[in-house]
């Protein structure tokens, strides 16, 4: 058997784009999804030489997609090497994440160039998660709420430099996360959104009347709900309002319980649904090694068994596994394994225009999928139609 052998998933229930199929059969084929069986197929249906994995008491579903993580492993983006790429994409399918964008963080220009540089060459491997982008976090953002960026690195957001920096990724920069009062005139949201890149308002200070004139930019999504950016106050609901009363925006989520209490998590998403939610991880290095000490930015970061501190107490990123986030919203009221899939697979995939081709089980999409029990604990990952990961 070689990396080009067919595999025929059995008997599992099938999240589909569009229905569910209980006791279904998938089948890929180079990498991707080439028939969906609702009744045992022919063998005249199928290759000569195929490979049968039982999902017998398992739902299949699409692969998670993580819209915002810096490291895992002990690698960080801003390593700016091929094996913390590789460190990032060997590990992630283990929890459920099969492709991801490198998200940067606030530094000085030439080391966010180096980072953007490294990923423009980078060639995603077969099996392992797919980078797919970069999420720019910073240096754009406001300085009293910088939460773990370090202050001494931020900018004011120019449209030169923007271009500059997504010519240096080779155009995969896919979402930018920056403050909207320091864009007045709007000018740069809508020059950035205008090319498609997905614009996060996120470390800012702005009220809801700030968001409000920002999406009318082109503003469409909030960084890390809740955290770095002005709350609900009976005057001004801000951020936080705005993303629970303005349907035009989607929201990331880091649901570990820690960054959001489940209190909550249970109120934004009573407010929310699952259609405008993007779960995401925010994690860094540290993610899946012990607890220590270890570095975000150049700053130093104590490690926990379930966070991860500067010196001060500020929260730096996370150390939260996708199927963990998961796990944590099943708990909540009304939530399903398909409202799942909306905020892991399908509004991200949506959210940077990836959609034809992930977040979703249906034909001629790449074979990203998770073979996992009612309670989301993964059995196996698929990777473009590679096992990358399955429970022994």
């Amino acid at each position: 058997m070689n990396n080009t052998t067919p595999i025929l998933i059995k008997n599992a229930k099938l999240f589909c784009e569009n229905k569910m199929i209980n006791n279904g059969h998938l089948l890929i084929e180079q990498g991707l999804i080439s028939a969906i069986f609702s009744e045992q197929p022919n063998l005249t249906e199928l290759p000569n030489y195929v490979r049968i994995v039982d999902g017998t008491n398992l739902n299949l579903i699409p692969g998670f997609i993580d819209g915002h993580i810096h490291g895992a492993a002990g690698a960080d983006v801003m390593d700016a090497t091929e094996e913390a790429l590789d460190t990032m994409a060997n590990v992630l399918p283990e929890e459920g994440t099969t492709s991801f964008l490198a998200t940067t963080i606030t530094h000085s220009p030439e080391n966010i160039e180096k980072a953007l540089r490294n990923v423009a060459v980078y060639k995603s491997k077969l099996g392992k998660a797919e980078v797919i982008g970069v999420h720019l976090e910073g240096p754009f953002i406001e300085k009293s709420k910088k939460g773990a960026q370090p202050v001494e690195y931020i900018l004011e957001p120019t449209i030169e430099q923007f271009k500059e920096w997504q010519n240096t990724s080779g155009n995969k920069i896919m979402t930018i996360t920056m403050a909207p009062e320091h864009d007045a005139d709007g000018s740069f949201i809508k020059y950035v959104s205008q090319t498609g890149v997905n614009v996060s308002a996120g470390h800012t200070g702005t009220n809801f009347e700030g968001i409000k004139n920002a999406i009318k930019h082109g503003l469409s999504q909030v960084t890390h709900l809740c955290n770095a950016m002005t709350g609900i106050h009976h005057r001004d609901i801000g951020v936080v309002g705005a993303a629970l009363r303005l349907k035009e925006i989607r929201a990331e989520l880091i649901a570990d319980g820690i960054h959001v209490s489940k209190e909550m998590m249970q109120l934004i998403y009573n407010n929310m649904g699952s259609e405008r939610l993007l779960l995401i991880t925010d994690s860094m290095r540290a993610k899946c090694l012990h607890a220590g000490d270890y570095e975000l930015g150049g700053q130093a970061v104590t490690v926990t068994h379930d966070r991860a501190v500067l010196d001060d107490g500020t929260l730096a990123g996370s150390i939260l596994k996708m199927y963990q986030g998961a796990q944590q919203m099943l708990a909540l009221d009304d939530v399903s394994i398909q409202h799942i899939i909306n905020m892991a697979s399908i509004n991200p995939a949506k959210q940077v225009g990836i959609y034809e081709k992930k977040g979703s089980l249906k034909v001629g999409k790449d074979a990203d999928m998770l073979l996992v029990d009612d309670e989301l604990n993964i059995k196996y990952t698929f990777c473009r139609g590679h096992i990358a990961y399955e429970v022994k």
